[in-house]
């Protein structure tokens, strides 16, 4: 009776633990129950490189990774599919646009210096790109991927003659894609003035951001490497005092344009760290800061799909699962109560323990719940059940053999160990299975049917068979009517029913 009392003690503790966490620990809601965006990158070949390797898929994943990670959005994944693709799912997140900007850009960042002879072309190029920013206000600008409605505030006239003067020829009708093109072909201008240079973003140790004193514009602060405070100091100093410009180029395309100062003429500028300024908005630097930390893609990205679920999508689909999960269990529940009797009833008492500890580990671990996750926590609660049913159905079989009770009791957990062992076994190895090798939705269901399966050995095992001998501990619960009908009972043993 002591031993069977502390055994209670340990998994009411348990139980009190796992509640204590799930109310401590919140909930991590996937896509399809949170809301939030979903993005499909495809990996694009380049000249040099003709064909995508799997090292170079996940080489631009971690590059990704980091990025995301950069963003601040909790609970994102990133998964691979296919050859060339990744999806990225971003919880939460209802306006995708900003993390398609920082996440499609190849963030190749590189310091170059301006070559001789080129000052005249530089001085025109500088001077269109100032009217440019003139003839169209940023903000307007910013207003307008928005707002499609002030197409009609843009004159189409100054927007034919910046591409005439550039020489460009633009296949789209939209007028924000025409802008967009034109600013590049001004930045991609001015950075073929300058001369290739070996340092580039890989020598980046950070990058943060700050604003700039007495201003409302930020700039982006950068620390190199050892290797490339030496590059950057080389660099500056062969500029140094001249009229030759040091320009930042970010994926072929001028960013900023500085001059260095003669009294770095004998050293450059040393430390090992520098500054991006150029009139940027809080958020045009925190883009520029999250490019830099996550680092160069090895090759481009291109967004080819952009999928929003709303929050409302989200809860509906959490109400029905719960719905659908309570309904199972109180159906369950009836169903073992009808068959089993008291067996029944601790079986209810086992799986609420089970349900108790699985929903904790989720919060814990934590686990990222999905829709697939809750139906493979669904689907556990029937593993978990179908253990009962084996332990129960052998006890009724020793009961109706004519051992005692309690005999039964001990032989029927003994009898049915192996079998729900094998089970339970082959049903994690498809666990482990669909987890490694799976994507998405799949890995989510595998880990909580995992998690579901190894629990439900440990309530079936320990919990039904403490809280069953507790009970037995009691003269009045032990009558072997509790376990089966009178009926189906021997003859010989009809007449006592305490044995």
């Amino acid at each position: 009776m002591a031993r069977q009392q502390g055994w209670i003690a340990i998994i009411l503790a348990l139980a009190i633990a796992a509640w204590s966490v799930v109310l401590t620990f919140p909930f991590q809601l996937g896509l399809d129950l949170k809301g939030g965006s979903q993005l499909t990158l495809q990996i694009q070949t380049t000249d040099e490189i003709k064909a995508i390797t799997s090292d170079q898929v996940e080489a631009v994943k971690s590059v990704l990774d980091r990025r995301v990670n950069s963003l601040g959005v909790a609970e994102s994944t990133l998964q691979t599919i296919g050859k060339d693709q990744l999806i990225l799912e971003l919880p939460g997140e209802q306006d995708p646009s900003s993390a398609a900007r920082i996440l499609g850009k190849t963030a190749l960042l590189e310091f170059r210096s301006q070559k001789p002879g080129t000052n005249q072309e530089f001085k025109n190029l500088r001077i269109l790109r100032s009217n440019f920013k003139k003839d169209f206000n940023k903000d307007l600008f910013e207003k307008e991927k928005t707002n499609l409605s002030n197409y009609q505030e843009i004159d189409e006239k100054i927007i034919s003659k910046y591409q005439k003067e550039l020489g460009l020829i633009s296949n789209s009708t939209n007028k924000i894609i025409q802008i967009n093109q034109i600013e590049k072909e001004i930045n991609k201008n001015l950075a073929s003035l300058f001369e290739p240079s070996l340092l580039t973003g890989k020598d980046l140790v950070t990058a943060g951001r700050r604003q700039e004193q007495n201003l409302d514009s930020w700039e982006v602060t950068l620390n190199f490497n050892k290797e490339g405070g030496e590059k950057f100091a080389n660099l500056t100093q062969s500029i140094a005092g001249t009229s030759r410009l040091l320009a930042i180029i970010l994926d072929g395309e001028s960013i900023s344009e500085a001059s260095v100062g003669s009294q770095f003429k004998a050293a450059g500028i040393t430390g090992g760290s520098a500054t991006i300024s150029g009139s940027f908005t809080a958020e045009d630097a925190r883009e520029l800061e999250v490019q830099l930390r996550g680092g160069s893609l090895p090759l481009p990205v291109n967004i080819i799909q952009i999928r929003t679920i709303g929050p409302s999508l989200g809860a509906e689909n959490i109400q029905r699962s719960l719905v659908s999960a309570v309904l199972g269990l109180i159906l369950v529940g009836i169903i073992m109560l009808i068959v089993y009797r008291l067996p029944g009833f601790i079986a209810i008492l086992a799986l609420l323990l089970y349900s108790l500890f699985n929903i904790s580990f989720y919060a814990l671990i934590p686990v990222t719940l999905t829709l697939p996750g809750i139906a493979g926590f669904i689907l556990s609660i029937g593993m978990a059940v179908d253990a009962n049913v084996l332990i129960f159905e052998r006890i009724k079989d020793e009961l109706r053999r004519g051992n005692t009770l309690i005999r039964s009791i001990d032989s029927g957990f003994s009898k049915a160990f192996s079998s729900i062992i094998d089970s339970h076994i082959t049903t994690l190895i498809s666990c482990i299975a669909l987890f490694n090798f799976g994507t998405g939705f799949v890995k989510g269901f595998a880990a909580t049917l995992g998690i579901g399966v190894t629990l439900s050995l440990f309530t079936a095992l320990t919990c039904t068979r403490v809280i069953l001998k507790f009970l037995m501990s009691y003269q009045s619960l032990r009558v072997r009517t509790n376990f089966l009908p009178e009926r189906q009972l021997p003859q010989v043993l009809t007449d006592s029913t305490t044995l």
